[in-house]
C-alpha cells in the first residue's frame, strides 16, 4: 500500500513540473482559457487536478504541438520555381 502511495506521489509530481515547465514556456497568446499566471497557480495550489486541467483546457492546440509536419513534395514540372529556372 506504501509502495502505491509513493508511486503515485512520484507521477504526480512529475506531472506537475511538466505542466509547470510547459506553461511558463508557452507563450501568453497561445494560453486558452485563463492568463498564465492563474494557470501557474493552480498548477501550483491544486497538483493533480491543476496539471490535468491544464493539459485539457489550457494548452494550445493545433500544429505547434505534436510530431513535425511533412514537407509535401513537389514533383519537378509542377514546382513553379523550378520552372522559372527553364
Amino acid at each position: 500500500m506504501i509502495r502505491a502511495a509513493v508511486i503515485a506521489a512520484i507521477i504526480v509530481t512529475a506531472l506537475m513540473i511538466f505542466s509547470i515547465i510547459d506553461c511558463s514556456r508557452t507563450e501568453e497568446g497561445r494560453i486558452r482559457s485563463l492568463p498564465k499566471w492563474a494557470w501557474l497557480v493552480i498548477i501550483i495550489f491544486v497538483p493533480g487536478i491543476g496539471s490535468i486541467a491544464w493539459l485539457i483546457a489550457g494548452r494550445p492546440k493545433g500544429p505547434g504541438r505534436g510530431g513535425r509536419r511533412k514537407k509535401k513534395i513537389i514533383p519537378p514540372d509542377d514546382n513553379p520555381d523550378w520552372l522559372k529556372k527553364l
